[in-house]
């Protein structure tokens, strides 16, 4: 199925508003299995509409629109469309009545305009609105369908995913299954060379990468009798996968580093404290967004200075006259000083060069050491990271979270080891 979405708003045009609309259905369709050709900005202009639309029903089975269903003069989304498909505007007694009980309940007087959001196109599938007063619609035409919702994302996003996923997958002669691998340690260009020839002859299940912020992932999607499960094609595929490059996969159910790490680090038993200099508390961030992360970790040390790093830290002043700040010694002595202090099983640390000054020949910018401390076991990894100030310190971050993950997993060797 080839879809595409168009988004209609003078403000998207104006850049007054960020159009995340499309990024997230996109997203959203492609784990139905549901590919999106095509992307369109429009104004709220009836006659630019028009074409847009006409075009878009013409090389495209799916059109989703968003935003223009409003109550006021310029929200001309859906008297155009209906104008497009030749449909009359009726309307819906249901939605009607449910614009009057919004405007009584809380207690302000219904304006006369608010009326237009109850018509739609004859025909239409209404959609309710459980976040708004704007309903969504669904115009099933003799050629493709136009899914109309709402621009503002509170109300969109919940929409499509209770109510649109549903009705296409009933729409499908079988269900579309998704699985998503997720890698770390191994960047977007060697992964895909690893798995050239898989994906050069794709059928079943489809094959697609994806870079993120420091990983990769590859979407498995192929087709399966409803509620049969996962199909087997994706089980093979992922079998050859793992035999390939396994041991960069950390999750299979898409989820963040951050979840799959706090996840492991919950269950196994042990508390974590952190110590963190050019990350600034985002490891915290990222670990504290988990939900029940409380009951294994311990706190943090946010150490920017050399001072706060000896008197927080225990940092030996020798140690960072000798080798500064930035050094796999200093690293190893916080992540054991942040352990010591909150009285934690493991103690990680991370200090480095984020930028876009403060580099050098010998310790360029993006330069990041990450250290682990445990009982019997410490050590250091270096790591050198490319971008801006806020990519160096999302990377230096997530490469943090892995090590522990690798570390609590047993992946790495867990015996007394000091690199320095």
């Amino acid at each position: 199925m080839k879809s595409e979405i168009v988004s209609v708003g003078t403000e998207l045009l104006l850049g007054n508003i960020i159009n995340t609309n499309s990024a997230f259905l996109s997203s959203e369709l492609a784990k139905l299995g549901i590919n999106v050709y095509y992307h369109e900005t429009v104004g709220d202009n009836r006659p630019r509409i028009m074409d847009t639309i006409g075009r878009a029903l013409e090389r495209s089975d799916l059109v989703i629109t968003t935003g223009g269903l409003g109550p006021t003069s310029d929200d001309i989304t859906k008297e155009t469309i209906a104008e497009v498909t030749e449909r009359q505007l009726v309307a819906d007694e249901t939605e009607l009545e449910k614009i009057h009980s919004f405007f009584k309940s809380i207690n302000r007087e219904m304006t006369p305009n608010n009326i237009k959001q109850a018509y739609v196109p004859q025909g239409s599938i209404v959609v309710g609105n459980e976040n708004g007063t704007a309903p969504g619609i669904i115009l099933e035409l003799d050629k493709g369908t136009i899914i109309m919702l709402p621009g503002p994302p509170a109300e969109m996003k919940p929409m499509f995913t209770e109510k649109i996923v549903p009705y296409l997958r009933s729409k499908s002669p079988g269900a579309l299954v998704s699985v998503t691998l997720k890698f770390f340690g191994i960047g977007e260009s060697a992964l895909e060379h690893s798995l050239a020839d898989l994906i050069l002859n794709q059928s079943d299940p489809s094959i697609a990468p994806y870079a993120g912020k420091g990983e990769v992932r590859v979407r498995l999607t192929s087709r399966s009798a409803k509620g049969n499960g996962i199909p087997q094609s994706i089980t093979n595929m992922i079998e050859i996968i793992e035999s390939r490059i396994g041991q960069y996969i950390y999750s299979y159910h898409d989820q963040t580093i951050q979840q799959v790490t706090a996840k492991l680090l919950m269950e196994s038993g042990k508390t974590l404290a952190v110590a963190e200099s050019c990350t600034g508390g985002r490891i915290s961030a990222l670990l504290t967004s988990v939900p029940g992360i409380s009951k294994s970790y311990k706190g943090a040390v946010v150490s920017y200075s050399n001072d706060m790093k000896e008197k927080l830290l225990g940092v030996k002043k020798q140690t960072l006259v000798n080798t500064g700040a930035v050094s796999g010694p200093t690293a190893l002595q916080m992540a054991a000083g942040v352990r010591m202090a909150c009285g934690s099983d493991i103690g990680l640390a991370v200090t480095g060069i984020a930028g876009p000054d403060g580099g050098s020949g010998e310790k360029p910018v993006g330069l990041v050491y990450i250290a682990l401390s445990a009982e019997g076991y410490s050590e250091v990894w270096e790591h050198t990271f490319r971008g801006n100030r806020e990519k160096i310190s999302i990377y230096a971050a997530k490469n943090a979270l892995n090590h522990l993950r690798l570390y609590i997993t047993g992946q790495i060797e867990s015996i007394d080891k000091t690199m320095y």
